[in-house]
């Protein structure tokens, strides 16, 4: 969140498994509501395979709730969280629960002048990740049409894709040491990484 805050970053995208379980003490949800309040950002989070937005999801937990600037898709808001403002939208398709799915099943059309589809899944590299669940398929990243793809699931960062639109994982903090930021201007999408001061 720091890290955000620090690259004057106006959206933060959590792209799923924020929390290990949905099974975790009300310390450490408590700890993640403070720090999301803190960080004054808008944040926008979705939920992956392993804090799926279950009837018992921890971010239906009222420390999370009451944090004003935080969005959780399935569960605020159905797929697609907007930025008027900024001209913005977010779309996504939460994990409802721990079976199988298709995280970018039927994306949904631009409506905005900027378009981001944020997806938690594996990316299929080739027939060999065929019997993985949460598939992500090149050809799905490219239907989605939109400026950028967040995605989720995969521990290191790295782009996925077959570079029509560009996707990319941003990996776990405490492996990539750094978070992606997303420059969306007249000059296109620029995407960087930005190093984390983990202590």
């Amino acid at each position: 969140m720091e890290a955000a805050a620090e690259a004057g970053a106006q959206v933060l995208i959590l792209a799923g498994d924020v929390f290990d379980t949905n099974r975790v003490p009300a310390a450490i949800v408590e700890q993640a509501a403070t720090m999301l309040d803190d960080a004054r950002v808008q944040s926008v989070v979705l939920p992956g395979n392993h804090d799926p937005a279950t009837p018992d999801a921890v971010y239906r937990l009222q420390a999370l709730a009451d944090v004003p600037n935080v969005s959780v898709i399935g569960i605020d808001v159905p797929d697609t969280v907007q930025f008027p403002a900024l001209d913005l939208e977010l779309w996504g398709i939460a994990h409802l629960d721990y079976h199988d799915m298709a995280p970018l099943a039927q994306p949904r059309p631009r409506a905005a002048k900027w378009h981001i589809a944020i997806a938690h899944g594996h990316w299929v590299r080739g027939p060999y990740d065929e019997h993985r669940s949460w598939l992500i398929h090149d050809h799905e990243i490219t239907a989605t049409a939109a400026d950028y793809v967040a995605l989720g699931h995969w521990d290191v960062p790295q782009p996925a894709g077959d570079g029509t639109v560009p996707a990319y994982y941003s990996g776990s903090p405490d492996i990539a040491k750094s978070i992606n930021i997303i420059t969306m201007g007249t000059g296109g999408v620029e995407i960087r990484r930005h190093p984390l001061r983990l202590e």
